[in-house]
């Protein structure tokens, strides 16, 4: 029963929230005042009351924790990856915090909440695929707070839409054609070396993620994978032992064990994580990418598969900017630079002076994961199975159709055959005076291997028409 007294000119009512203190195990009361008669004082304490015994109360202790500590201790509770956790702290640092920290929890209205929507949408460095995921962060929060007794219900609106309908704009692509593929290839001969010229082709003809090549040991490469494999998870050793069978055994066909991905922990270490979605794979490589591969690993001894300019680790490097822009949309000749040193102005010599690089037209700001998007782009045009296409990108099929079906040894060489047919109708069209253009001197005569390749394309050719 709750309990009226008067103060001053109006009246006060205490109720039991139905808890106990943790240290002293007396029961906890909430209070409010400011009614004018006992009766209505009574009446507000009653209700108060019925809602504790329905468990729909919040008390006013609950609900006035503010959004700055919950946002202190919500990050860890979910369980997710590292890449993901980071995330989550960076949104809610840069945006919501800086929001709704003052804010009490029990306080949030839905009116504020859909203004401040609005606002991240209107935000000119805020995307909107990011504005929608900062709000569904937001969303996830106030569900959890639901959950933990300190708010009744949800401010943000999920049973209707409101407001005018927008279409998602798609990023509009473009066909990729092997004859750009090729270009951006020698555009990192040119400004990277060997090891830029066989990554490209790399990503192009696997569909390997960035940080899956930054990634990229030589134990795990062809021509030393699989008998080079650390098998280092006891759990693994029958998947060890049919990868021997498999990709080494009496028809071998040359592959590429994507085992891990280069990422940056909370800590901003650079660190060795599984590839996203723990799509460990392996992928059938063509005969020439596989010539090439073997070519690369023969002329350094890193430990990575492609080493950055400087012989380091490539995730290093801020390799969208400081590779893949030089790469895609090229730059004028580099021969000398201005600087400005005690106040005045010198002219330098390059250390690595380049000639001019040209831009690739179809790639020109656009992002190197198209690279990625393209070899899925040619496997769908050769017409090769669904299951063996997503297994490829590292994708689950979801349902029966995932569950029933199964990557055989013939889809992997068909992919590989396929490849390997694109290649060499790409290399019969070259001309005649095809030479790689590189500032430095190559560790392998890419021309000779070159003319290699067309000969082999010719010679395919002149099968077939026969």
């Amino acid at each position: 029963m709750p309990y009226a007294e008067q103060r001053g000119n109006t009246w006060r009512v205490r109720w039991n929230t139905g808890k106990k203190h943790p240290v002293t195990g007396r029961w906890l009361y909430d209070s409010q005042g400011g009614f004018t008669t006992r009766d209505e004082a009574i009446a507000y304490g009653l209700d108060r009351e019925s809602d504790v015994r329905n468990d729909r109360y919040i008390s006013r202790r609950d609900g006035s924790l503010p959004m700055s500590e919950y946002c202190k201790t919500w990050p860890d509770t979910q369980d997710v990856g590292h890449l993901r956790r980071r995330a989550l702290k960076s949104m809610i640092r840069l945006y919501i915090e800086p929001r709704w920290g003052d804010t009490a929890i029990a306080d949030i209205k839905a009116s504020a909440v859909r203004a401040w929507k609005m606002w991240l949408e209107d935000q000119p460095n805020i995307g909107e695929d990011y504005s929608r995921e900062i709000f569904g962060v937001f969303s996830m929060m106030m569900d959890d707070a639901v959950e933990d007794g300190l708010r009744l219900s949800s401010p943000v609106q999920k049973k209707r839409r409101r407001g005018r309908y927008k279409k998602k704009p798609r990023e509009r692509k473009r066909e990729m054609r092997i004859e750009d593929v090729h270009q951006l290839a020698c555009n990192a001969l040119t400004y990277w070396g060997f090891p830029g010229y066989v990554f490209i082709l790399t990503m192009a003809f696997t569909g390997m993620r960035p940080g899956e090549l930054y990634a990229l040991r030589r134990e795990y490469c062809h021509p030393g994978w699989p008998a080079t494999d650390p098998r280092h998870d006891p759990a693994e050793e029958v998947r060890y032992e049919e990868d021997m069978e498999r990709y080494a055994g009496e028809e071998p066909m040359p592959a590429i064990r994507v085992e891990w991905q280069h990422q940056r922990d909370e800590d901003g270490e650079l660190k060795l994580f599984p590839p996203k979605y723990g799509s460990r794979r392996t992928l059938v490589v063509p005969q020439f990418l596989a010539e090439l591969l073997a070519l690369l690993l023969k002329s350094h001894d890193s430990e990575w598969v492609f080493p950055s300019i400087n012989g380091g680790e490539l995730a290093n490097a801020n390799f969208s900017y400081a590779y893949w822009r030089k790469i895609a949309d090229g730059q004028p000749e580099v021969e000398t630079f201005t600087r400005v040193r005690g106040g005045r102005v010198q002219t330098v010599t390059s250390r690595r002076p380049l000639p001019e690089i040209p831009a690739v037209k179809n790639w020109a700001g656009k992002r190197l994961y198209l690279l990625r998007h393209g070899h899925k782009e040619w496997l769908d045009e050769d017409g090769h199975s669904r299951i063996a296409s997503e297994s490829r990108m590292g994708h689950e099929v979801a349902g029966v159709e995932g569950l029933y079906a199964n990557v055989t040894p013939a889809m992997e060489q068909r992919i590989a055959d396929t490849l390997q047919g694109r290649w060499l109708r790409f290399v019969e069209s070259l001309p005649s005076d095809w030479a790689p253009s590189s500032p430095t001197p190559l560790p392998v005569d890419l021309g000779e291997w070159m003319n290699a390749q067309v000969k082999a394309a010719q010679s395919a050719q002149t099968e077939t028409g026969s």
